[in-house]
Order: C-alpha cells, then structure tokens, then sequence
C-alpha cells in the first residue's frame, strides 16, 4: 500500500547519503591522508557531519570500508613477485607496486604506517599485504640479485622514504620518486648498478620543492 512508499524512499536516502560519503572520503584520504577532518569528506558529500557519523560512528569505521580494496593491489603485487621466474625481479616489482601505490595516494602511505589499529579491516589487509615480504626477499637473496643483509625491516625505510619524497614533489616533478627508487634498488644489488631511465629534476623543480616543503 502506500503507507510503505516513505519508508522505502527513506532506505534509499540512506543509500545515497553512504554511497556519496564513500566516494567523498576516498578522494580525501587519497589527497590528503587519514587524517583528513572528517567535516572536509561530509562538505565535499554534501551531508551533514551528523548523516556521516550516522553512517560511520568513527574515523577508523569509514577507513575500513574504503581501505583494504587498496591495499589489496600490494597484496596481489606479492603473489605475482613469488610467482615471477626471476627473484630478484620479483623483487623489484613488489618494491616498484608498493611505491606507486604510494605515489598515487597518500592513504596508502598512512595504510602501510599502521598508525590506525582500530581500523581491524585495514590492520588485516595490511598484514596480508605484508605477509608476503619475507619470502619474496629471501628468495632474492638465495638467488644472489639482492645483497645478503637486507631484512623486511629494512624494506620500512624504502617506505618511509619513498613517501617523503612523493609528498615533496607530487606537484613539481611526480614521478621523480622512480628516479631515487632506482638508485635505492641499484643500492641493493649483489652486482654493478644499472642505468637510471628517469632524467633528474632540474634546478628550479628542486627548489620549488624544498620551498614547498618549507610552507609544509
């Protein structure tokens, strides 16, 4: 009858308002990290900051919806380094798809931080993501491509550095970061460094970076 037609239009209001939260929040997060003011995501939504929390009671809720889906590129990027034929190659690519994913969004680098534990939708995609880290370095190392020391703590300041410079040159010259990440791998090999295909920054791209990075 038509007593059911306000109820209905209601749910679908609901829907609405979650399905835009969603696509306001991930192009938030992926902009400006998880520590975006949620009142930014429920603007850009159009919604109230209350329909948000109605939706997502906390930031670590909407995190957990929106994350994983992106942390799973990391996870499918170990499984195709262990089934590569060449370890250290495989290797490489596991680095090379964790940076990018990085590069493309600064979510991912506060994702891989594990500086959001209540999140436990992220925290368990993450550690599957992560799962993988051990088994494709040590396959790289038996197979003489990568230097016998290197350990998955190390692969951490890969990580953290990759992100400071993302963050420092995402406007000026965004895809430089493959240019320090190949001297990082180059670092790593057990044999003579190979030719860098990315061309440095120029002198006024560096500037405006660290001038970037001093209004930061």
């Amino acid at each position: 009858m038509s007593s059911g037609g306000p109820p209905r239009a209601l749910r679908s209001d609901a829907r609405r308002n979650r399905e835009k939260v969603v696509a306001a929040a991930l192009e938030i997060f992926t902009e400006r990290g998880l520590d975006a003011p949620l009142e930014d995501i429920a603007r850009r939504a159009g919604v109230s900051i209350g329909t948000l929390y109605n939706r997502f009671p906390s930031r670590e809720a909407l995190i957990d919806e929106i994350l994983p889906d992106l942390i799973g590129a990391q996870i499918e990027a170990g499984r195709e380094a262990l089934a590569h034929p060449d370890p250290w190659e495989g290797f490489v690519l596991y680095v090379t798809r964790t940076c990018e994913l990085q590069a493309r969004s600064r979510a991912v680098t506060d994702a891989l931080s594990m500086r959001f534990d209540r999140a436990e939708k992220l925290a368990e995609a993450c550690a599957q993501g992560l799962s993988h880290v051990g088994a494709i370095i040590d396959r790289a190392r038996e197979d003489g491509g990568l230097r016998p020391d290197f350990t998955p703590a190390d692969l951490v300041y890969i990580i953290w550095s990759n992100a400071r410079v993302v963050e420092a040159t995402a406007s000026v010259a965004p895809e430089t970061w493959r240019r320090n990440l190949a001297f990082v791998l180059d670092g790593l090999r057990a044999e003579a460094a190979h030719p860098i295909a990315e061309p440095p920054m120029s002198p006024e791209q560096i500037d405006e970076a660290m001038r970037g990075l001093a209004r930061r």
